[in-house]
């Protein structure tokens, strides 16, 4: 699928046209649009992620609502394998939604993923029970959840991209870390709720009524998203590349965005490989691993989580300020050490059982991801040059996210089925920071510089 030709667009609001300069002259940053741009690429991925993070902390009552009743872990693993389902359609979104963001602007295609997310979100609190319609609850789930994989395939490459093409060159690692603080705001926002509607609600009420509460939040959410980000303009580096052309945007084949930069799509699926393994495992599968594998109390183990979270997010600007200091490589390759290091040990803190010990182990691993999560939205979208930015991050992202992070609960639950081992999840954390540290090691550091094919970036008054 690809874009139909677009007129170029005269000088206007959202579509600006720079004043001709000299090359490489350095572009003066808007503090006031960079702290709109950041905020409304933060809410975007904080909708994303509410739902990712509801999704997770309910799986066990999904798995009640939407598939036929008998073994426990079998509903599990179904409600996990229709979460990993909308993975497998993120690299179709990307490559999508990628391309066309190259094509007629980030700011558009980010306006058309928060339909979508917000949409699909919705449509899954409306659907009626397994006991209500038979086989149509699991398949309508399945719908509602590829629609949702299909925009989030446009939705992180694009709402990094469009941060750090706002950004100040010195200044990106920060400002690119609140995209990820929007990510720990979504999943703070569902397991709070979750774990007050689990408090306050008995289990008859949670199934037939109150789990869909949550998803109906995201219509109202998507609503004010989407308002913030049709008020933005296009960021400097594209509007420049839309000078460059007499017409319109040239279209950038996607055999060009594969292999014209395979190198740096290596890079990218090693690095986001690290990151959303441990992400997903540590946010989306403990809280119900603490539940169906350790019998760990629902409420207490959801409160353990949220509290990790809350200090990811206390945490998460400060680090992204490091990384404008030292660097994006040591403070990548400082978590990739603690992984594979403290992985086991964090672990077996987890299974000791008690609330100190779980809190500790989680908390640690929670510390070591905050090396990620501060890094990487900054790092990724400097692996490519601007042509060719949006569509290539997108498809190096989703592959990597697809296969490996979105899969993790899955995986990791049917690896404990088959072998019994209990520490699988700390061994599949070690295996990728061992792939991490490898993409670690080739990639060139980029803080305090200009993004491939843009010029130098300033912070203006």
């Amino acid at each position: 699928m690809s874009a139909a030709p677009v007129a170029a667009a005269p000088p206007s609001r959202r579509t600006p046209v720079p004043v001709p300069r000299a090359a490489g002259a350095p572009t003066a940053t808007d503090p006031a649009l960079v702290r709109r741009a950041v905020k409304a690429a933060a809410l975007g991925n904080a909708m994303e992620w509410f739902d990712f993070g509801v999704y997770s902390y309910i799986a066990v009552t999904l798995g009640k609502v939407f598939f036929p009743s008998g073994n426990p872990t079998a509903q599990l693993l179904s409600t996990f394998g229709a979460f990993a389902a909308a993975f497998l359609v993120r690299p179709l979104g990307g490559m999508v939604f990628g391309p066309l963001g190259d094509r007629v602007g980030r700011q558009k295609v980010l306006a058309v993923t928060m339909i979508m997310m917000a949409a699909g979100t919705f449509a899954i609190g409306l659907i009626p029970s397994y006991a209500t319609i038979g086989v149509w609850a699991p398949v309508l789930l399945l719908a509602a959840r590829l629609v949702q994989g299909f925009s989030t395939g446009g939705e992180y490459a694009g709402a990094s991209t469009f941060i750090a093409e706002y950004a100040p060159d010195k200044r990106r690692g920060f400002l690119g870390s609140w995209l990820e603080f929007g990510t720990l705001a979504g999943y703070i926002g569902g397991a709070g709720l979750v774990t007050l509607m689990t408090a306050l609600l008995s289990d008859g009420d949670l199934m037939s009524w109150g789990w869909r509460i949550p998803f109906l939040i995201a219509g109202p959410m998507g609503i004010v998203g989407l308002y913030l980000r049709m008020r933005l303009e296009e960021t400097p580096a594209f509007a420049a590349e839309v000078a460059k052309a007499e017409t319109a945007r040239p279209k950038v084949p996607l055999r060009e965005m594969v292999t014209g930069q395979w190198r740096a799509l290596l890079l990218c699926v090693g690095l986001v490989l690290v990151f959303n393994v441990t992400d997903y495992m540590l946010l989306s599968y403990m809280p119900s691993y603490l539940t169906s594998e350790l019998e760990y109390d629902e409420t207490h183990g959801l409160l353990v989580v949220l509290g990790v979270m809350a200090l990811m997010m206390v945490v998460q600007p400060f680090a992204g300020a490091l990384t404008d200091r030292v660097g994006r490589r040591p403070v990548i390759a400082a978590g990739c050490a603690g992984f594979l290091l403290l992985s086991v040990p964090a672990l077996l803190l987890i299974r000791e059982g008690s609330l100190l010990a779980v809190a500790l182990g989680m908390g640690a691993l929670g510390m070591l991801l905050v090396c990620f999560t501060a890094s990487m939205p900054s790092a990724l979208p400097a692996l490519f040059p601007t042509r060719v930015r949006y569509g290539s991050l997108s498809i190096g992202f989703n592959v990597s996210v697809s296969l490996f992070g979105g899969t993790t609960p899955l995986v990791v639950t049917a690896l404990i089925g088959a072998t019994g081992d209990m520490m699988m999840p700390a061994y599949y954390m070690m295996a990728a920071a061992v792939v991490g540290g490898v993409a670690v090691w080739f990639m060139t550091e980029s803080a305090g510089r200009p993004l491939p094919g843009s010029a130098p970036a300033v912070e203006g008054r």
